[in-house]
């Protein structure tokens, strides 16, 4: 079996309107029904409390308040699955109730 990381992506404001809320019917139903491939998910917090990291080029760093892109869609949320391929890992993402939808990553393992 392969880990995958689903990455969940929202609308900025329909993320803020949630804020604080209970997990939806819909992502609870989704946990239920996949519970045997998910190994661990959370939701962050919105955009506004992140923040960026980017080498200046100089050999230091730049702090930014904020994501690194400006937009209306956003990170939300993430499950790590385990499937037996990309083609199942794309089934279980299907089925993620993600308002604006996933992007699904292969976990690559190093020793």
């Amino acid at each position: 079996m392969s880990k995958y990381l689903v990455l969940i992506y929202q609308d900025d404001a329909v993320a803020r309107q949630a804020e604080g809320e209970s997990v939806s019917p819909a992502y609870q139903e989704f946990m239920q029904r996949r519970d045997g491939s998910l190994l661990s998910g959370a939701a962050l917090q919105p955009a506004s409390t992140a923040t960026s990291v980017r080498r200046d080029g100089s050999g230091g760093f730049s702090v930014t308040d904020g994501p690194f892109a400006e937009s209306k869609e956003t990170l939300g949320g993430y499950f790590l699955i385990e499937a037996a391929d990309l083609d199942e890992a794309l089934e279980i993402a299907k089925e993620v109730p993600a308002g604006v939808g996933v992007e699904v990553r292969p976990v690559r393992l190093v020793s």
